[in-house]
């Protein structure tokens, strides 16, 4: 069995056809979900980018003990695993974050490929004017990451210059090169449609033709008070024709793996680490960046719902409503490879649900920042059981300001003293937009979740110092 895994950084599980979205073009995801085992509940585990993937390299649920930093070199890795059942494995990467600056996930690969440019990429040195495509003010680090970004990709020529087909093309020239290997694992990572949005014009014409305003390409992370309609509009429109680019070139790759005769003993599985919010909640990005100052925000469900598409030969296509996330995948990995179990995964292999041998493999799912820092910074978990969701965020400490690397890997973050932050409760069947707060009126809910939340922590081992805070609702 080889395996293709794909990352797509920040694809809304709402913006894919196949989970319900009728105004996005995404053909070739929603037919590899056609061919494949979709599961409905999927939630994000270690928020945001940095945790996901040492999540889904570990099986670990990291947030209880690491935050946004290098992979640690004692962590038992997937390639690892894999390696040592013979596998050879490779990395193929755009994402920066989990490449520069010693961050050294690449660790334990037979091979690996990054991409470089993407993101705040310190890349391109070169003195090129670039001009600003709107305001300053309404861009998250402008002259720090946006021009950075500009000088990054000014030598483009061709959509195939662009980030993501850049990757899977990479991706299709190795499968290509290594269609012989015995057994492989190609991980495959590119940061679109995360911001910065500038693909193609056709992709951007596809939802919003004719616009020429301003574009807000990397929105400032903050509250939803500095885009006007039209740009909002057209922020939403830059993020979908992100999302189809990524499709189009996803598609090549599933096509490449169709044509060097490789599906019928390979899994593909699709998925990304979380959301964005594109307005609603009154919020725009993932949390509020001012001035070297980061606000964490509450995981609602369009930044924790995430897509998860599994395709194994010989498999039928189904959808699974059982809690998912994604410390599973490196279980399921290595239980389809027939690997040892390194015993200290947290995850489940997904495959008693996909065999029908079981309806689920956990009670609840928990999306979270790392619970590293002081509860007084206002970082918060949700609690999700299917139908209720519970954000919660612990008793205040009553100490000061923290700092964080979070969010950008090399600037360290200011995180506000924020005390008092009460928990909210949602009802996902009634209220899915998370517009009601029920926590006062549906009491014993948000106290069994709070309960199962607890029992949760105490069992993969989080420390005394991060728990105590967290043990009264």
């Amino acid at each position: 069995m080889n395996f293709v895994v794909i990352v797509s950084d920040t694809f809304r599980r709402d913006h894919l056809g196949c989970y319900g979205n009728d105004w996005i073009r995404t053909p070739n995801i929603d037919r590899l979900a056609s061919e494949s085992v979709v599961f409905d509940n999927a939630y994000c585990g270690s928020f945001p980018t940095v945790p996901n993937r040492a999540e889904l390299f570990t099986g670990r649920y990291v947030f209880t003990y690491y935050d946004w930093s290098p992979l640690p070199k004692d962590e038992v890795v997937l390639s690892q695993v894999l390696g040592k059942a013979g596998y050879t494995t490779m990395l193929i990467a755009d994402t920066p974050h989990i490449l520069n600056d010693g961050y050294n996930f690449q660790r334990g690969f037979s091979g690996w490929d990054w991409v470089r440019g993407q993101e705040n990429d310190r890349y391109i040195t070169d003195p090129i004017k670039v001009k600003l495509p709107c305001s300053p003010e309404k861009l998250r680090s402008p002259y720090g990451t946006v021009v950075q970004y500009l000088r990054n990709v000014s030598r483009r020529t061709c959509e195939a210059d662009y980030f993501a087909p850049q990757t899977m093309s990479r991706a299709c020239d190795w499968l290509e090169r290594n269609r012989s290997t015995d057994k492989f694992l190609l991980y495959v990572d590119t940061f679109d449609p995360h911001e910065p949005w500038d693909p193609p014009r056709w992709y951007v014409d596809l939802y919003d033709p004719g616009y020429d305003g301003e574009e807000v390409i990397y929105p400032a992370y903050d509250y939803n008070n500095y885009m006007t309609p039209e740009e909002l509009r057209h922020a939403r429109a830059l993020y979908a024709a992100e999302a189809t680019m990524v499709d189009r070139w996803v598609g090549k790759l599933l096509a490449r793996i169709q044509d060097l005769g490789l599906m019928d003993d390979t899994t593909v599985i699709f998925t990304t680490d979380h959301g964005f919010y594109l307005g609603e909640h009154n919020l725009i990005g993932k949390c509020i960046v001012r001035e070297n100052v980061l606000q964490a925000t509450p995981l609602y469900s369009e930044l924790a719902a995430i897509p998860l598409i599994v395709r194994i030969p010989g498999v039928e296509p189904c959808r699974i409503g059982g809690l998912v996330q994604p410390t599973d995948i490196m279980p399921t990995i290595i239980a389809l490879a027939g690997a040892q179990d390194p015993g200290t995964m947290h995850g489940r292999s997904l495959l008693p649900l996909i065999k029908g041998e079981a309806e689920s493999i956990r009670q609840i799912a928990i999306s979270s920042w790392a619970i590293t820092q002081g509860v007084s910074s206002g970082r918060r978990s949700t609690i999700c059981d299917g139908r209720w969701a519970l954000i919660y965020g612990g008793r205040a400490e009553g100490h000061g300001a923290e700092s964080t690397p979070v969010v950008d890997s090399v600037r360290r973050s200011e995180q506000p003293y924020m005390p008092g932050i009460q928990p909210e409760l949602y009802d996902l069947t009634r209220d899915p937009r998370q517009e009601r707060n029920l926590f006062d009126a549906e009491r014993d809910v948000a106290i069994r979740l709070h309960r199962s939340y607890v029992e949760q922590l105490k069992a993969v081992g989080t420390p005394e110092k991060y728990l105590r805070p967290r043990l009264v609702l």
